[in-house]
């Protein structure tokens, strides 16, 4: 289990770093902003989920690479990514999205806390950083506003299907694999297709 939450967590990290730094880019701030950008987006869900857990010191402070991994992933995205587009910063965050919400539910199980806690901590983890993203652009978080596609509902769904796989007894790294991927391929259909809630 160790070993999967370290990979799970490396990886939605580098995901998040990617594409905070390329969103910040999107919105032409510098570089010391593209790094800021991604440590807020990388970390914000993840910081959040293990204050409302209880969990100290938050995970980032346990392990200097992550913030080797997120100063660098941030680097690189901001000076050698080109071609910038929609489609491309939806793919890292779409990632991010899937492994953050995968990873915040695995933390509230493993402290026994009920289902439905465990849902909203993966949620509150996946959606989180991208909250203090855009309010750090100064805009209204793209996830609260009503013509944005489906964002915090694959991560709801993708979860609770995580968790049912769970239930069932399939291995924790199989259901982990297939709900992330229930939340990435959910978050792109939602773009492909312009999927969003009912207005009122």
């Amino acid at each position: 289990m160790q070993n999967l939450l370290f990979i799970l967590t490396y990886a939605a990290v580098l995901a998040s770093s990617i594409s905070g730094a390329l969103e910040a880019r999107k919105n032409e701030m510098d570089v010391v902003g593209a790094v800021s950008i991604a440590f807020i987006n990388a970390f914000g869900g993840g910081t959040l989920r293990d204050m409302l857990l209880g969990r100290a010191p938050v995970f980032w402070l346990n392990d200097p690479y992550l913030t080797v991994t997120t100063f660098a992933a941030a680097l690189l995205a901001f000076y050698k990514i080109d071609n910038l587009s929609e489609r491309l910063l939806a793919v890292p965050d779409a990632i991010g999205l899937g492994l953050f919400s995968i990873l915040g539910a695995t933390y509230a199980l493993q402290l026994n806390l009920s289902p439905i806690v465990a849902v909203l901590m993966g949620v509150v983890t996946g959606i989180f950083g991208g909250v203090l993203r855009d309010i750090m652009s100064a805009r209204i978080p793209s996830v609260f506003r009503a013509s944005t596609e489906l964002y915090a509902t694959c991560s709801f769904i993708g979860t609770w299907i995580f968790i049912i796989l769970t239930w069932f007894h399939v291995h924790t790294f199989a259901a982990s694999i297939i709900g992330a991927g229930v939340i990435f391929s959910m978050r792109l259909l939602a773009l492909r297709f312009k999927m969003t809630l009912p207005a009122p």
